[in-house]
């Protein structure tokens, strides 16, 4: 398995702005790394750096608690800790895909109507 580009979510990467999420702004991109296969803490952090630890470990609890993911404790020192996809986890990821391929077509129209809101013209 290949190690998971640093640059997989890039700043201008829709998802930071996208209005279809799965479950939180960062749960989505979690389900994307870990579409190969188990993965570590240190692993998730290259692609998704922009995520504090903290919030990182909440999300990914939040998942596991919606049974989306694993986590498997290994007995060695250091402790080795992976995350999975459960079955059910998978089936979000043609979902997660949708929306992905919604934001490449549409981003563009959705960033010019956010401006337009945020910056309505002056009426004299």
């Amino acid at each position: 398995m290949d190690p998971l580009d640093p640059d997989m979510f890039h700043p201008g990467c829709p998802s930071s702005v996208m209005p279809i999420r799965i479950g939180d702004k960062w749960s989505a991109m979690i389900i994307v790394c870990l579409e190969q296969g188990p993965r570590r803490f240190s692993e998730l952090r290259v692609p998704i750096h922009r995520v504090t630890p903290k919030v990182l470990t909440q999300t990914l609890r939040a998942l596991e608690r919606d049974g989306m993911i694993t986590r498997t404790v290994y007995a060695e020192v250091p402790p080795r800790v992976e995350y999975e996809l459960t079955p059910l986890g998978r089936t979000l990821l043609d979902l997660v895909a949708a929306c992905r391929h919604w934001a490449h077509e549409h981003m563009s129209t959705l960033l010019a109507a956010r401006d337009v809101y945020d910056h309505p013209t002056q009426s004299a």
